[in-house]
């Protein structure tokens, strides 16, 4: 039998089968121990420090109690707990981005995406760089700074020289006031060399999703193609980190095994790259099996209910304090709304989930990877926010200012987002408002930020604030940052 390990580099040792399963075995036989329960609850409270205010998070174990738990006011209990951390590390910042999908060209036969290689009614398409550009454009022209890169896995049609020159395609665009300012990258698992070439062309954060953590599972899901190598791609993000990449992103995709199993798998994972990297995962992402062409969701028999969907949210939030987390368009404006305030720091806007989708007057639907439940434009998304008490950040400084991996944790963790991150999301959406809102929207936005910038602690931050957000207004001037 294998041991679990956490330090440990090899897949089966810190994803150990044997160990979630009597974690499921310990969660189910507490969930209803309301002493064990106040206590993990007690643990989880962030606590304020002379140097900021600190949060111990949870283990994979003692959160699994949480997600066990059908208490109903145990439940409320969480979502409040999981509300109060988000706005200790977070504030009523919501960070925003798009995915931009470069090619659907796939070798991989994973039965739950409809880019599978057997698929042959879906229109394969790979852009060109100028086709890039014209995405790009038109992806500024919404207000977009931030981009998450997919593209499928296809040595021949998408090699890492071309997700490199896409990259730089990317970040060389200027258009009127418009800039990508940075490029998150979601491709398949690679190696080292090839990780360190994508931490050289300024990357984001590397995201992979798992899919599933449940090792038998994972192979009948992928049955051909070179994921099918579970230990390969589980140990993806170790070979990033060595690779020189600060920030990695995981996920999974809930609805394709037993929730609770993925939701200990999702834990133990990041306890891992804790232990062994000393940064544990700089976002977290929580998609759900949705339809696309040739993939019926009916097909899997693990879905999960929206009620059940946001106690996992707010239990990856008290587990995983500090990390980023994200919710797509997969979702729609309900779910997200309740989302947002229990742990969600990241949403997609305006997306398109095509390749090329995004100078398509219409949306095309013949080479989405799955059906957008919010197709809100960008606009309307930012407006809704802000009259949800929320602030739409734009912003990429950290990225930019090298504060990565621990550096950015350290950040979050000595309570200097109110003099770093909260001023520049107001600085970055005011370039929003002035250069793509629409009247409505400037109007909301504007009175915020003028509510918001009286929250900044630092008289000298509060004061080059408010000179900034005044010069973007009256000026092209852009990208000030803290």
């Amino acid at each position: 039998m294998t041991i679990y390990n956490p330090k440990s580099l090899k897949a089966d040792e810190f994803i150990n089968h044997e160990e979630i399963l009597e974690t499921l075995k310990y969660a189910e036989e507490n969930k209803n121990n309301i002493e064990l329960i106040d206590s993990i609850l007690e643990k989880a409270r962030p606590r304020k420090t002379a140097d900021g205010t600190v949060c111990q998070g949870l283990t994979h174990r003692e959160a699994s109690v949480l997600l066990a738990c059908d208490i109903p006011e145990k439940i409320e209990e969480m979502y409040r707990l999981a509300e109060e951390i988000k706005l200790a590390f977070y504030g009523n910042r919501i960070v925003m981005f798009a995915p931009l999908y470069l090619s659907n060209y796939c070798v991989n036969g994973c039965v739950y995406c409809p880019y599978h290689m057997k698929n042959k009614h879906i229109r394969r398409i790979k852009l060109t760089q100028e086709e890039i550009r014209e995405e790009v454009i038109a992806l500024q022209n919404m207000g977009h700074k931030r981009l998450a890169i997919e593209a499928g896995e296809d040595p021949v049609n998408n090699p890492i020289e071309y997700i490199l020159e896409c990259i730089d395609t990317i970040y060389s665009i200027k258009h009127k006031n418009g800039a990508i300012r940075r490029v998150n990258v979601n491709i398949a698992a690679t190696t080292v060399e090839n990780y360190r070439k994508l931490s050289d062309a300024g990357i984001g954060t590397y995201i992979l999703f798992q899919e599933t953590y449940h090792k038998e599972s994972y192979l009948k899901l992928h049955p051909t193609g070179p994921k099918h190598d579970y230990d390969y791609h589980t140990e993806a993000m170790d070979r990033a980190m060595e690779g020189g990449i600060d920030d990695v992103g995981l996920g999974v995709l809930f609805g394709l095994e037993m929730y609770k199993y993925e939701f200990a798998g999702l834990l133990m994972h990041a306890e891992h790259l804790e232990a062994v990297h000393g940064v544990g995962p700089h976002t977290i992402s929580v998609p759900r099996i949705k339809r696309a062409d040739d993939i019926d969701p009916s097909a899997f028999d693990n879905s999960i209910s929206d009620e059940l969907f946001e106690k996992i949210i707010a239990c990856i939030r008290i587990a995983v304090p500090y990390t980023g987390m994200i919710i797509s368009t997969r979702e729609g404006e309900k779910v997200r709304e309740k989302a947002l305030s229990i742990g969600i720091s990241q949403i997609s806007g305006g997306s398109r989930t095509s390749v090329g989708g995004y100078t398509e007057e219409e949306r095309p639907h013949d080479s989405e990877q799955f059906d957008v439940s919010d197709q809100r434009t960008l606009d309307e998304v930012v407006n809704w926010l802000m009259e949800l008490g929320y602030i739409p950040s734009f912003c990429t400084a950290c990225y930019r200012e090298g504060r990565t991996g621990d550096r950015f944790m350290s950040l979050c963790k000595n309570g200097q987002i109110l003099n770093c991150c909260h001023p520049n999301a107001l600085m970055t959406l005011t370039e929003y408002l002035t250069d793509y809102a629409s009247d409505d929207t400037k109007k909301t936005g504007f009175a915020l930020i003028e509510k918001e910038l009286e929250k900044i602690p630092a008289p000298k931050v509060k004061a080059i604030a408010k000179e900034n957000v005044e010069e973007i207004r009256a000026s092209n001037r852009r990208d000030f940052r803290f």
